[in-house]
């Protein structure tokens, strides 16, 4: 190929462009224009929530979540041992104890029976996050949730969209939260969302993010919150985008239809298929997992030799257990997490973007073809 293929290229059409120029033209720029709340409204019409508080990322929704339940200090929160860091560090900043999951290896999320089984009356809530491709059973986690008392955050960051038996990812959980950062679904560059039936819950999130000032003097601060805020310009942009989720849903299934076909039949690789018996993949990236270890090939060298086929990877997640950041908090007695290991040494996962044409996607996966044969 003539130039690099980036492992993400965020879609912005004219439409955006302009929806964008026009807000900014009104003034109406920061986090107290009505776009912010438009945006709010008709994002929890399409999850299935009655409420909806914007944020400015998807660890914000995370960290604002988690305070918004007022927690005990040393309470205990489930959460998966293979993802992005946010959900640990969301916890372990209110002071509470966080038990970690092992994933599956071929799906990705946390291992539904050990998430089962590592309830114990200390628990208070229970982080289910959905990963890469297919979503976690979090239909089944709530029906166990919901007879334990315990509080469910469902995290939808990557799978805004899918759906579990036509019910759509974002809508099962007591707080659902998203994120709209530059390679998800929809975009606002950064920014994040919150989603509950709990309209108490909903106003203190909508405190939290915003300094929570004072009801009655308003620079003598209630509590300690953040600024969170999402602006104006973001809403606008989250609004043009989320017209068209249906298509953009489309798109990527589409793409990830094309990237197994070309590599399925290597037994040397596995890439998930097109859907399973409750969720078609949402392939909000192209994962991929080496399972022949004989070829001495891991994440780390073939992205550089992809690097000099001008093709952008990124390597799966870095398991939470193995975080250095979090070794000397001794956050996990557990040293059982060969499924997460395995995929942060093999996993790694090809460009995504909208906007990649079938000559790129056919090239992308003759290169790999040829490397791993």
């Amino acid at each position: 190929m003539k130039k690099f293929i980036p492992v993400n290229e965020p879609l912005i059409t004219n439409s955006d462009v302009l929806s964008v120029s026009k807000v900014m033209k009104s003034g109406w720029i920061s986090s107290e224009g009505p776009n912010v709340k438009l945006f709010e409204k008709k994002f929890a019409k399409y999850i299935g929530h009655k409420n909806a508080v914007a944020v400015s990322s998807g660890t914000a929704a995370l960290e604002v979540a988690i305070k918004s339940l007022n927690l005990k200090k040393g309470d205990e929160v489930i959460a998966p041992n293979f993802t992005i860091i946010s959900s640990t560090l969301a916890v372990i900043k209110e002071g509470l104890k966080i038990k970690f999951i092992d994933c599956d290896l071929y799906d990705w999320n946390m291992n539904l029976d050990k998430t089962i089984k590592s309830i114990t009356k200390k628990t208070k809530a229970i982080i289910a996050t959905h990963i890469y491709n297919f979503p976690f059973r979090i239909d089944i986690l709530k029906k166990i949730c919901e007879k334990k008392n315990i509080i469910l955050i469902e995290d939808t960051a990557e799978v805004l969209g899918q759906k579990i038996f036509n019910k759509k990812c974002g809508s099962f959980g007591d707080i659902s939260t998203f994120s709209f950062y530059a390679n998800k679904q929809i975009t606002t560059g950064e920014g994040g969302m919150i989603t509950t039936n709990n309209a108490k819950l909903a106003e203190k999130m909508k405190s939290l993010r915003n300094l929570a000032f004072g009801k009655k003097d308003r620079f003598n601060h209630d509590e300690i919150g953040w600024n969170y805020r999402m602006s104006n310009i973001q809403a606008t942009l989250g609004l043009s985008q989320l017209k068209r989720i249906n298509q953009i849903i489309k798109i990527r299934h589409s793409n990830g239809k094309r990237f197994y076909l070309n590599l399925s039949k290597n037994k040397n690789i596995y890439i998930p298929g097109p859907k399973n018996s409750y969720s078609k993949n949402i392939y909000w990236v192209i994962g991929l997992l080496i399972m022949n270890k004989s070829l001495k090939i891991d994440s780390k060298k073939i992205a550089k030799k992809l690097n000099e086929y001008g093709i952008g990877t990124r390597p799966f997640f870095w398991p939470m257990h193995k975080q250095k950041v979090l070794k000397s908090l001794r956050l996990s007695k557990s040293k059982n997490f060969k499924n997460s290991e395995y995929l942060c040494k093999y996993g790694f996962y090809l460009p995504s973007s909208l906007t990649l044409k079938n000559k790129e996607i056919d090239y992308i996966c003759g290169v790999v073809n040829k490397i791993l044969r």
